[in-house]
């Protein structure tokens, strides 16, 4: 993944039990959020932004982040956030801002979903997996829901162990 490249991207940390999160934002907008060390994590822009802890939209979304850790349902919406990815990705990623807070749902029937709103007849689960193991903003737009459709985990970049944690401060036990 890359940044568009503005006159400056910003960044500032969070940290929490699951450990050290990464929050980049153009100055306004949330462009991500990485677990420190997760698969994925971009090195690279992380290493092009600049430190700033003041900004309006780290302080929202480290509130956000802390009524999420203490069990509260913050809504999405509360943040601006600016994902950039693909046409298709996107489109993913809205599709995960709509899964219920304490629910999963399953790659297939992510794929179902957008399948049937582009009007074709299926959508690769595989495509919807990738897609969902590039989510730039964690946590927040919730990768964590989603499951294998007999039931298992699936992946998470930011480690199975913390997938289960988050799952579980949801009330949904595996």
């Amino acid at each position: 993944m890359r940044l568009k490249k503005l006159e400056k991207n910003y960044r500032s940390r969070y940290f929490c039990a699951l450990g050290t999160y990464t929050l980049v934002s153009d100055g306004k907008n949330l462009l991500g959020v990485w677990l420190l060390g997760q698969k994925h994590y971009p090195w690279e822009i992380i290493d092009e932004t600049v430190e700033n802890n003041e900004l309006e939209i780290f302080k929202q979304t480290k509130k956000w982040l802390d009524e999420y850790f203490s069990g509260k349902k913050p809504k999405i919406s509360q943040l601006k956030l600016k994902p950039q990815g693909s046409a298709f990705r996107q489109e993913v990623w809205k599709a995960l801002c709509k899964i219920p807070y304490g629910t999963t749902t399953t790659y297939g029937e992510i794929a179902k979903t957008i399948a049937s709103k582009r009007g074709v007849k299926a959508i690769s689960a595989q495509a919807v997996g990738v897609a969902v193991g590039h989510n730039p903003i964690s946590v927040i737009i919730p990768c964590h829901r989603v499951i294998n459709a007999n039931g298992g985990l699936g992946g998470y970049s930011g480690t199975l162990t913390n997938k289960i944690k988050l799952l579980e401060l949801e009330g949904i036990n595996f």
